[in-house]
């Protein structure tokens, strides 16, 4: 089973692929990972429960269409994770990205996250996007910064911790990325 909607995006250096049956491995590791689920500001889950999460993007998000969905791909390799879904929090579609601690550092996330505000442009013609990041993800909000995103307010949980809810434009890109170049936009090709 595909997703009938999620089309392929691909940037400079990644690839997002709508996941299918034989990615289920990729992703369960990538959300075991404590540093993962650490920044994403979650606790680590039992497997099996990772594992009914996949079964139910296949069975349920694609079919009914509830929202775009990909693990992200850099030459042959699964290194993150990637969504542009309504939120919650606000009227509006969040961003939500993870990559895998292997891959940090080289501006991966930024070119993710700019292949998504594309995605979400010229695709499902959003004007503005949401991202939420823990108050001590120094790294990812350094990125965010770089990216145009403002702050729009902390939200606190019950256990005490603070999430940024950060807005931007969907028009401000081109910013350069971590590794100093510019993230190319994201092309979209008919669904796997």
């Amino acid at each position: 089973m595909t997703s009938a909607t999620t089309p392929v995006l691909r940037t400079e250096r990644l690839e997002f692929l709508p996941y299918r049956p034989e990615h289920e491995d990729a992703f369960v590791a990538l959300l075991r990972d404590e540093e993962v689920c650490r920044w994403m500001g979650q606790e680590r889950v039992p497997e099996p429960r990772i594992r009914e999460l996949f079964r139910a993007i296949l069975t349920d998000v694609y079919p009914q269409r509830r929202f775009d969905v990909w693990g992200l791909w850099h030459e042959g390799v699964h290194v993150g994770h990637a969504e542009v879904k309504p939120t919650g929090n606000v009227d509006g579609h969040e961003l939500v990205t993870a990559l895998a601690p292997g891959h940090w550092g080289r501006g991966l996330g930024g070119e993710a996250v700019r292949g998504l505000l594309r995605h979400a442009a010229d695709n499902l013609g959003l004007t503005e996007a949401y991202g939420m990041v823990g108050a001590d993800n120094t790294a990812s909000l350094a990125m965010c910064r770089r990216l145009g995103f403002r702050h729009v307010r902390d939200v606190v949980a019950d256990d005490g911790t603070v999430t940024r809810l950060l807005v931007v434009s969907t028009r401000e890109q081109g910013e350069t990325t971590d590794t100093g170049r510019t993230g190319a936009a994201a092309a979209v090709e008919d669904p796997v």
